[in-house]
């Protein structure tokens, strides 16, 4: 996956709490189990029916950051929502707190999950909806969010942040230790099953 070390890009406002997995990408829009194409399906049915939803106003569709309210991501543990939200364009997701295994599924994926306290979450959101169209840099050098000139730390676990910065996956992870694997396949007894060697592309397609 791509690394990550900072982003800056259009903040759009979801005002809404305990926003499900089931809402994030309604089970209607399934189409497949590869990771990919998935971005018509982002909160299909209320982007559909709701025509003052914050992605269909003009000055928020392309927005890179969302800024949530408590409890995102909770539900089912679904990965095609990641698979939407980073279709979609998004690279960070700003809420005061996130579904376990939702948030887990993100980090994995490459898509930045920060929790700031509810009331740090609320001025932001004062602050984009005051001007829309306003830029917000989520900072994993510095573990910071930027609006403006107000900077907002946050924390990450130390392991999880090394990984984003470098751009590892599990996969990536398992393949950085091929050379100890070779050894050890050469000198494991030979009435052992023998796994063929496989590619990264089809590692991911696995």
């Amino acid at each position: 996956m791509d690394s990550f070390t900072e982003h800056t890009g259009i903040a759009a406002p979801l005002r809404r709490s305990d926003v499900d997995t089931d809402q994030i990408y309604p089970v209607g829009f399934f189409t497949g189990d590869f990771d990919n194409g998935h971005a018509d399906a982002l909160f299909g049915e209320w982007r559909a029916d709701q025509s003052d939803f914050v992605l269909n106003q003009p000055e928020y569709r392309d927005a890179t950051v969302l800024v949530a309210g408590t409890d995102f991501g909770t539900g089912s543990s679904r990965e095609w929502a990641v698979w939407a939200l980073r279709d979609y364009g998004f690279r960070a997701i700003i809420a005061p707190r996130f579904g376990d295994i939702f948030r887990d599924n993100s980090l994995k994926n490459g898509l930045l999950t920060v929790q700031l306290p509810a009331d740090v979450v609320e001025q932001i959101w004062d602050s984009i909806e005051a001007r829309p169209g306003t830029a917000v840099t989520v900072d994993l050098v510095q573990l910071q969010v930027r609006v403006g000139e107000v900077i907002y730390p946050f924390e990450l676990n130390e392991n999880v942040r090394w990984r984003l910065l470098n751009g590892y996956d599990d996969i990536s992870l398992t393949l950085a230790q091929v050379a100890d694997i070779d050894i050890y396949e050469s000198t494991r007894r030979r009435t052992l099953p023998i796994a063929r060697r496989i590619t990264l592309q089809e590692a991911r397609r696995a």
